[in-house]
């Protein structure tokens, strides 16, 4: 795939690289705008996946010509409100729900579809350590549960504690963690081990599964750790998540503060597909296919993790998850993205691949 690269300065989109959108098969539909269909490209793997997803399908399936803006999240957002940025694939709304809820109220963004409904969070421990009869953690589902377990997940430098892989330290994910251990009395039994990189927390978790040693953490998804280990770990329950819970033990001044108060669980998030409100009125067809566009967070997990093995980019991803290839069933999915087109879109995008 070939996508010119816009960069956002000053609040106006200035093309920084130049190279020809690609001319669509003949098979393909005419496309709803004679413009190029401007993608905020967020800094995150996972989004510039989706978007190259939906790039390939537009520009091969519907005839259309894309382009992208790369940036974090917030001058992404404004782009998006202001009109510069068309299309963003990947939404989490509650780590911006203010912001959304005006410009949503404002009547300038508008959600047109999902990108993949279970975004998660949570600790996690191989299944070897809690599945069979000599599993040394047998019995063990809850979180609540640990501090019974504390010398299976032994702490080498503290054998009297379990050791607990939390977040990358001065992440929000490591102050909400830390109090969970106050909260669930797991403080006095288990060592509040925080790895100074995101890297260095992967590195722990891989090498323990893959030596089958127990290991009890902390990890979000879609990433390509659990696009590795996904099936070997399961996530330990929690309480439903609450949001009056959540908000009272999340804002104690300090971690210590949260201790004997009642926890729960993070929240599942739905990651949306939003666009720029004047682009959804002018372009019927994308959005119709764009409110058909779903997939699951382990699917990206997967794709997450073939760039990762791989050392490739998201468009090679992208195009290896639409690619059929018998003998790699399980890293293509055209079961999946079919259906979110018609058989002429479909049949376009299998020609370009």
């Amino acid at each position: 795939m070939k996508f010119r690269h816009l960069i956002l300065s000053t609040g106006v989109a200035v093309l920084a690289s130049a190279g020809a959108g690609m001319v669509a098969p003949a098979t393909a539909q005419a496309c709803d705008i004679d413009r190029d269909i401007v993608f905020g490209d967020y800094d995150w793997a996972s989004a510039q996946f989706h978007n190259r997803v939906a790039q390939f399908i537009l520009e091969e399936g519907y005839g259309c010509s894309t382009d992208v803006i790369p940036g974090s999240t917030i001058p992404l957002n404004e782009g998006l409100a202001r009109g510069d940025i068309d299309i963003s694939m990947e939404i989490w709304r509650p780590n911006v729900i203010d912001r959304f809820e005006e410009e949503s109220a404002n009547g300038t963004i508008v959600k047109v579809g999902q990108s993949y409904p279970d975004a998660i969070q949570g600790w996690f421990v191989p299944r070897y350590v809690v599945e069979g009869d000599d599993a040394p953690a047998a019995g063990l589902t809850s979180v609540a549960q640990l501090g019974d377990f504390a010398s299976v997940f032994e702490d080498p430098e503290d054998p009297e504690m379990g050791r607990f892989y939390n977040c990358i330290a001065g992440w929000s994910c490591e102050e909400v963690n830390s109090r969970k251990l106050y909260a669930y009395g797991l403080d006095e039994t288990f060592t509040n081990f925080r790895p100074g990189t995101g890297g260095a927390l992967a590195a722990a978790i891989e090498s323990a599964v893959l030596r089958e040693r127990p290991i009890v953490f902390y990890y979000w998804g879609p990433t390509w750790v659990l696009g590795k280990v996904g099936n070997d770990v399961i996530m330990l329950d929690e309480p439903d998540f609450d949001q009056a819970t959540w908000d009272a033990f999340v804002n104690t001044d300090t971690p210590e503060d949260a201790a004997g108060m009642a926890a729960t669980a993070y929240p599942t998030i739905e990651v949306e597909i939003m666009a720029n409100a004047e682009f959804a009125a002018q372009a019927p067809g994308v959005l119709e296919f764009l409110g058909e566009y779903s997939t699951t967070g382990q699917m990206v997990s997967e794709a997450l993790l073939y760039m990762q093995e791989n050392d490739v980019e998201a468009d090679e991803a992208a195009e290896e998850f639409l690619r059929t290839r018998e003998e790699e069933f399980l890293r293509t999915r055209e079961d999946v993205w079919t259906a979110w087109v018609s058989e002429d879109v479909a049949n376009a995008v299998r020609s370009a691949l």
